[in-house]
């Protein structure tokens, strides 16, 4: 998928798990990822692309060894990590309650970016 279709799925999948996360407490365990707009959305989307570009291949290479011990694994935490990075770069306006939250918002979004980016290589 190119570069600004990717930037609007992503945006569109924020906003969508953000309505779904928002503040649910189930059994105890308090799952919130908050999104305040539309527009802190987009640009959470656009720095995420750009922190996948630049900072993402870094940690990608010196985590190397674990994420072969773990069987590839641990580029899910990779994920989650370049997540809490987008969190902090955008603000309080992109937020996360927890590191679990952020953890499963990646998986998620992970399976997300597969699934539509399988279609449209279809196309």
């Amino acid at each position: 998928m190119r570069f600004w279709p990717r930037i609007f799925v992503n945006a569109f999948i924020f906003l969508a798990l953000a309505g779904f996360f928002q503040s649910s407490l189930a059994g105890g365990f308090q799952n919130s990822f908050y999104v305040s707009s539309v527009w802190i959305a987009l640009l959470a989307s656009f720095v995420l692309a750009l922190l996948n570009a630049v900072v993402k291949p870094i940690l990608f290479v010196l985590s190397l060894p674990i994420t072969i011990l773990t069987l590839g694994l641990f580029s899910v935490v990779l994920n989650a990590i370049m997540l809490e990075l987008t969190s902090w770069f955008v603000g309080s306006n992109f937020a996360f309650s927890s590191f679990g939250t952020t953890l499963l918002i990646a998986i998620i979004m992970s399976l997300c970016n597969a699934i539509i980016s399988d279609h449209f290589a279809r196309d």
